[in-house]
């Protein structure tokens, strides 16, 4: 058991911090109160501030390595427009340094997977970012699916018959269409293996989402592209998360009839090296989050190096985002988001003990990362 004494605790479910300790068991906060018996290891916190590991709702770690190269990309698989069945797991590299990097830097948990070449490109994990071996780091497989709209599928496969947004779009309404008849053909078999359909491995990726079990997670930059989104997760009744939503500020109102469906922000501390990325802005995860959506603040790692995640939140909230609504975005936000909040994103008891100790607030630059535990383990 560890006892951090005398911290000062932004637990991201209260907006005013407190004074407390906290009491680690078997890599879970076991106990948060005042006056704890101080018969174990004791770390003393005072004149420090305590906040929940960090959480990134969208990145490529471990998959887009540390590295210029064909051997260092792993993350996007360019034979196929539509590949629902590759997973994320099996390309995920524990020892790239973006790894530790994001690790020390006190970004503890990862929502990490394919890049946006691909209409559909396979399946999202959860990861810690502490570990060797990739099966112990996983927290939550699979997290979505990952589908792509706008400049990129255009781009990739433009000589391969999809010149057009529309084209995009049809590649991911086929194979949704495609999966319902599927499924219906399965169960209309009664499990007869003479009556069952082919095996379809594609198919069988997406059921889980027609099952609404996980959620279409969807790259869509443009303010159209956003649009369309929504449009095919309501066509076909399936959760949607939505990616990038940089054109999001300037359709505020409309995304404000849809706050079921989260929405990650960013990256935004880069060029505008795309056609798609004209009109990304600061404001607009601020702008998102007053109208009531729920937002997460990304770095999209590598675009932006994972480790800065919490200064893309100070930044937003230099362009006039609410503090905490900067810290729940990449804190509780985006564990919602990547559905692991049950886990991490807060500090509360029975929750994993990520938690990170800062010599000040993380959102100003002049702050520093003090101390770093993942599941009650301390790794710096």
């Amino acid at each position: 058991m560890t006892i951090l004494k005398n911290g000062l605790i932004h637990d991201m479910i209260r907006k005013e911090p407190y004074q407390a300790d906290i009491l680690v068991k078997d890599g879970k906060i076991r106990t948060i109160g005042t006056d704890l018996p101080a018969d174990e290891d004791v770390i003393d916190c005072a004149g420090a501030d305590m906040y929940p590991g960090f959480v990134e709702a969208h990145a490529h770690l471990g998959l887009d390595g540390y590295g210029i190269g064909f051997e260092g990309s792993d993350y996007n698989e360019m034979g196929d427009i539509c590949t629902p069945q590759m997973r994320a797991i099996d390309s995920f590299n524990p020892f790239d340094p973006t790894v530790k990097k994001a690790a020390l830097g006190g970004i503890t948990t990862v929502a990490t997977g394919q890049g946006s070449s691909n209409a559909i490109g396979g399946t999202w994990i959860a990861v810690k970012t502490h570990g060797i071996c990739v099966d112990d780091m996983v927290i939550k497989d699979p997290v979505a699916m990952k589908c792509a709209l706008g400049e990129n599928p255009k781009r990739c496969y433009r000589d391969k018959g999809n010149f057009a947004r529309m084209s995009t779009a049809a590649v991911i309404r086929n194979m949704v269409m495609k999966t319902r008849d599927y499924m219906a053909r399965k169960a209309a078999a009664e499990g007869n293996p003479a009556r069952m359909p082919a095996f379809d491995f594609k198919c069988e990726a997406m059921i889980p989402v027609l099952e609404k079990k996980i959620p279409l997670k969807v790259h869509a930059h443009q303010a159209n592209d956003i649009l369309t989104a929504i449009r095919l997760a309501r066509e076909f009744d399936l959760k949607l998360t939505l990616e990038h939503v940089t054109e999001g500020h300037l359709i505020a109102d409309k995304l404000a009839e849809y706050k079921e469906y989260p929405m990650a922000v960013g990256p935004s501390l880069t060029h505008a090296s795309k056609f798609e990325l004209q009109n990304k802005s600061w404001t607009t995860p601020g702008i998102l989050a007053a109208k009531g959506c729920s937002v997460s603040i990304i770095t999209d790692s590598p675009v932006i190096p994972q480790e800065y995640l919490p200064l893309c939140a100070g930044l937003a909230v230099k362009a006039g985002m609410d503090p905490f609504e900067a810290l729940k975005a990449i804190t509780i936000n985006a564990a919602k988001h990547i559905g692991v909040a049950d886990r991490t994103g807060s500090i509360e008891e029975g929750k994993d003990a990520d938690l990170v100790l800062w010599n000040g607030c993380p959102l100003y630059s002049e702050s520093s990362v003090k101390l770093v535990m993942i599941d009650g383990k301390i790794i710096r």
